[in-house]
């Protein structure tokens, strides 16, 4: 173990039987500020005994799965709460699977009823990130391995740790958002979050409909994006100066686009984007962690984005695992609040979505003793977690 604070991949001792008897003893329901309803969550389990997870989603496409993404590279259906037989796919052969690395990300096309496409985000062996567009077989049961085509190939080998593994498609412009890391090691020694010559410390924004005109091809870069054309700097960004954003997720009420990012020693944060507004934010790091000052010089840097969250590294809290949005039918105290947590200490935290752009003040809604490192939706809205043990869990208003 290295220094570093974001340790939330990392094989710890399996607490999934203690934790699958005792899950619904672990929330301690905490009631909401002022003028909120006190209510809390309980995490249900649903399955157990999986390899590590590092997300949880579905496909949208009817048939009410939901798939769990194990770290070492294989994926798994679950239907009524049963895990179906074999691997939705398996690409073990070509992950690299330890620490921070693995199979971290996945997406389903939205069109996936009828085009039978899957994307991935992974580091190959050698610690470099793939993201990769795979295919299904007609009765979309399982991915072809042989079907791989790579849309991205970014140089991540000096360090192991932040990989970032962001995927998710916009319910808006319909692009591919990818979540990418700063390249690893404490303080982003490279500064690279600030470049706008690579694609770490990002998040990019491509059009996987397109005619195949982005760098690595199978893709092309939307006219929208800041630096499209002639501007300085790479096309597919569509935001930077980020550390290492563990998840993101649209808001499917309203489109608004969350993102967690993982702090250095002492803040964590969340940002927020409304639809419509210019891509090009500047979300401050490595000069600043949160709304403070890492750096100590040109800080804040002109045009930054402060965080609509941000919570202390206080009482054993140390990396951010970002959520969605609750929009089901079945939790209605939960309804329009985005539901995050902290891969170390376990809590569980509420803001609304509508809320305070900046600093919006957090409501704890759970302490537990998971290691949650995903969340996810079901196609009807209801909302699920993942942990590190190999737990799924779905969270319940209580």
């Amino acid at each position: 173990m290295t220094g570093d604070p974001d340790r939330r991949r990392r094989r710890r001792p399996l607490l999934g039987t203690i934790l699958a008897l005792a899950a619904l003893a672990l929330m301690a329901v905490v009631p909401g500020g002022a003028g909120a309803a006190a209510f809390g969550i309980a995490m249900a389990p649903i399955v157990s005994g999986l390899e590590p997870l590092t997300q949880v989603t579905n496909a949208n496409d009817g048939t009410n799965r939901l798939f769990v993404v194990e770290q070492r590279g294989t994926i798994r259906a679950v239907k009524d709460g049963v895990i179906q037989p074999g691997f939705f796919i398996d690409i073990r052969d070509r992950v690299e699977d330890g620490g921070e690395r693995g199979l971290l990300g996945i997406a389903f096309h939205p069109s996936f009823k009828t085009n039978r496409y899957v994307y991935l985000y992974y580091t190959r062996n050698g610690g470099d990130v793939v993201v990769s567009r795979f295919k299904t077989n007609i009765s979309r049961t399982h991915a072809y391995e042989t079907t791989e085509r790579p849309l991205l190939l970014i140089e991540h080998s000096a360090q192991g740790n932040h990989n970032g593994g962001a995927l998710g498609f916009s319910p808006i412009d319909h692009d591919l958002y990818i979540g990418v890391g700063d390249g690893g090691g404490a303080g982003d020694p490279e500064n690279d979050a600030q470049k706008k010559t690579n694609f770490l410390g990002k998040i990019l924004r491509i059009n996987v409909n397109g005619s195949g005109s982005g760098r690595y091809g199978h893709y092309s870069i939307p006219r929208s994006n800041p630096f499209y054309g002639s501007k300085p700097g790479l096309g597919e960004i569509w935001a930077y100066g980020l550390r290492n954003p563990w998840r993101l997720s649209f808001d499917r009420g309203t489109g608004k686009l969350f993102i967690a990012d993982v702090g250095q020693g002492q803040w964590e944060e969340v940002d927020r984007e409304k639809v419509g507004i210019a891509g090009g934010r500047n979300y401050g790091w490595h000069v600043l962690e949160g709304m403070h000052c890492y750096t100590g010089t040109r800080c804040p840097l002109t045009g930054d984005t402060l965080p609509n969250v941000e919570y202390s590294h206080d009482g054993g809290n140390c990396a951010i695992t970002g959520g969605y949005v609750y929009r089901g039918p079945t939790q209605a105290a939960l309804r329009g609040l985005y539901v995050f947590a902290d891969w170390c200490s376990g809590r569980v935290w509420t803001v609304p979505y509508d809320g305070p752009a900046v600093n919006q003040p957090e409501t704890l809604r759970a302490d537990t003793a998971l290691q949650i490192t995903s969340f996810g939706e079901s196609e009807n809205g209801e909302l699920y977690a993942v942990t590190s043990d190999g737990g799924l869990y779905q969270a319940l208003a209580n």
